[in-house]
């Protein structure tokens, strides 16, 4: 649509005379600005030069200039997503930075090329990486607005988002957490009306999508014209003194139009009609503000034409230096997967001996407390974890809240999505803090948290280095409960496909102890896997290590040593592997070495080929099914590594292709048991 069409057809804004001139020609300096980063990234993305993934901003331009002027950098925090170019550029990030990021150069501030385009971020002013999954930061925002409001700062954390991306559950958790803590948030929704072609009718019950949050006690919400700057200014003034108040959160939902297509591989044309696109035209924030200051402010034309050119040599300038700079380096491709893991001095290796032996469960409950004594900066929160003298479901967190209170040790609502995604939120505001979380009650009901999970493994990654979540997720796995579904299955293959993650079960009570404290000590995020059979075994106790004894990450352990066959396990089959191998012993005369992995992610493969090498012959034992299991990727690393070594073919013992079932006699078929690793191994020693 021409300038004149906009202007016979001109929407005027709901204006306040409360902002000065300096203030509109700021907004028209920055929408413009927009504007031409905009239309460059959509050529480069044409020309195949970058901006593989570009959405236009173009019809948000009015909430976006007041979200990013509202933003104060290095003391809020702001969650944009992929369609807030002008918000961030109004927050603070500079135009090379955003022609980096859309050209994936190695001097992205957001990523340094390893994130998609179009994903802002300068981490070192508050303003964060986030995801592809739409929505899912309002659970980092709403977590670090837990941090903010516990640490007394006096920071706003701001998070915005497309109205499509409120249909996610996570969301509703966010905004249902935020406001029962009064949390220090403002959610921002940006509504064009289209999530790419699905209309806003197919998404949600409501058309004004803030419609379907007003039963939120405590959520305090603000509609506003997302094309008028002046209504969308006053909206975020009116949120911020809100929250200032110490009223609890804000969700603005602002009316935009969507003037482009959703994304550079979208056509809108195809299910949006001639006559709709030039509604939306004649909503154009730019043009509408340009007329409204020649107009009713009476700006002289040569006024904005100065804006404009600087405002196009300053993009020229960008694209310059931002076509000049370095493409990332091959060789730092692997780099930011998982932090150094902290040093562990060489006598925290040894335990402490003469104590009095401890359980599994007590291993945990005493070193959970010790680290909280340690450090002042450790939470812990989950389902049940915190209910007067329960402590949880097995009792692990017993104890707990009466000795460090509940803003450290505190109940979560029952959403594990939530449970995580406010730990990786929480552990943004200091690199001091760690948190611990009881994910779910059981292994099994992590499903709904696999989406934070799969999230918090890459945040590392995709902010180069910048941001690592400290984060310890423990959960109770697998059988030998009469648990059934939901209650006894294992997901550490799961988790070990994930990169970012470490994953450590272990099968003693002192090693119970120091993989905890290894894990509370290292930066980074650690899956503890609590085989919840094994809590209050007699057999898996062991002499308390002490307050220093620590187990670093990828070190196995050799539970007993022998020259005939090598067997490797973790978690409660290491104790079935230790008696048949007595067994092999009595009754075939075979010395057989138990290697007790303890660490599945970083996985001490070293220990594992030397006493294959040493056997010849090995068995891998786990509670998993065998098909797909963990010890699928032992044994392919044994074949590729070993194969010149062994005498027969690496043979595995598990759980059968079932889930694991309720009644004790069907779930003793499924799950391995010592007399079926003595069968094999027995089998495997006679090849």
């Amino acid at each position: 649509m021409s300038a004149n069409a906009v202007k016979r057809a001109y929407k005027p804004f709901l204006e306040s005379r409360r902002f000065s001139l300096e203030e509109r020609l700021e907004w028209y300096r920055l929408i413009h600005l927009g504007r031409l980063l905009d239309d460059r990234a959509r050529t480069y993305s044409l020309q195949g030069k970058g901006w593989s993934y570009h959405a236009s901003h173009a019809g948000h331009d009015g909430i976006q200039v007041a979200l990013g002027l509202v933003f104060r950098p290095k003391k809020d925090y702001l969650f944009s997503y992929y369609r807030d170019m002008l918000t961030c550029l109004a927050a603070g990030v500079t135009p090379e930075e955003i022609i980096l990021n859309g050209l994936s150069k190695a001097g992205d501030r957001a990523s340094g090329g390893r994130h998609m385009s179009n994903h802002f971020a300068k981490i070192d002013t508050g303003i964060w990486n986030v995801s592809s999954a739409t929505g899912n930061h309002t659970q980092h925002a709403a977590g670090l607005g837990r941090a903010v409001k516990y640490y007394g700062s006096e920071a706003i954390v701001f998070c915005s988002q497309g109205e499509s991306s409120c249909s996610e559950g996570y969301v509703f958790e966010a905004l249902n957490g935020a406001s029962r803590e009064r949390l220090p948030v403002v959610f921002v929704i940006q509504n064009n009306g289209y999530g790419i072609s699905v209309p806003v009718s197919e998404q949600t019950a409501n058309a004004i999508v803030s419609d379907n949050y007003r039963g939120l006690s405590g959520l305090s919400i603000i509609n506003c014209d997302g094309t008028d700057p002046f209504d969308s200014v006053r909206a975020i003034t009116e949120a911020t003194d809100i929250v200032r108040m110490g009223r609890g959160p804000v969700l603005i939902h602002a009316e935009c139009e969507r003037i482009n297509a959703h994304s550079n591989s979208d056509k809108q044309e195809l299910y949006r009609s001639d006559e709709e696109l030039a509604r939306a035209q004649e909503a154009d924030t730019y043009l509408r503000l340009r007329l409204h200051l020649l107009s009713v402010d009476e700006v002289d034309e040569e006024m904005l034409a100065r804006i404009e050119d600087e405002n196009k040599a300053r993009v020229a300038e960008a694209v310059e230096t931002g076509e000049s700079s370095p493409d990332p380096d091959p060789s730092t491709a692997t780099h930011y997967v998982t932090p150094a893991e902290s040093t562990v001095a060489a006598d925290a290796l040894i335990p402490a001996a003469g104590n009095k032996l401890i359980s599994l469960l007590e291993a945990i409950n005493t070193t959970l407390k010790h680290e909280f004594r340690r450090n002042d900066n450790t939470f812990i929160w989950g389902q049940d974890v915190a209910s007067k003298e329960k402590g949880g479901v097995f009792g692990v967190t017993k104890g707990m809240q009466q000795e460090f209170g509940p803003k450290r040790v505190f109940n979560a609502p029952i959403a594990e999505n939530y449970i995580i995604g406010t730990a990786n939120g929480f552990s943004r505001f200091s690199k001091d803090i760690w948190v611990v979380v009881e994910a779910a009650q059981f292994a099994d009901y992590v499903w709904p948290g696999i989406e934070q999970i799969v999230d918090t493994s890459h945040d590392y990654y995709r902010s180069n280095g910048q941001f690592v979540p400290n984060i310890v997720m423990r959960l109770a796995s697998g059988g030998y409960i009469k648990g059934g579904l939901y209650h006894s299955q294992n997901l550490e293959a799961l988790f070990t496909n994930l990169p970012g993650l470490r994953v450590v079960m272990p099968a003693f009570a002192d090693d119970a102890v120091g993989l905890l404290r290894h894990a509370m000590r290292s930066r980074g995020v650690t899956m503890y896997l609590e085989p919840k059979y094994l809590y209050n075994q007699v057999f898996a106790k062991a002499p308390d290590p002490g307050d220093r004894f620590e187990v670093p990450f990828g070190k196995a352990r050799i539970r007993r040593e022998g020259d005939d066959l090598t067997i490797i396990s973790y978690g409660t089959p290491v104790h079935w592997c230790l008696r048949a191998a007595e067994k092999l012993k009595d009754e075939a005369g075979v010395e057989a070495e138990v290697i007790d992995l303890r660490s599945l992610l970083p996985l001490d493969t070293d220990t594992i080929f030397a006493s294959v090498r040493k056997t010849s012959k090995a068995l891998v034992v786990h509670e998993d099914k065998v098909f797909s299991g963990f010890g699928a990727e032992v044994a392919a690393q044994i074949s590729e590594y070993c194969f010149g070594d062994l005498d027969g073919p690496v043979a595995r013992v598990g759980s059968k292709f079932a889930p694991v079932p309720f009644s004790r006699i069907l779930e003793s078929e499924i799950l391995p048991q010592e007399k079926d690793i003595l069968e094999k191994a027995l089998a495997l020693v006679k090849y």
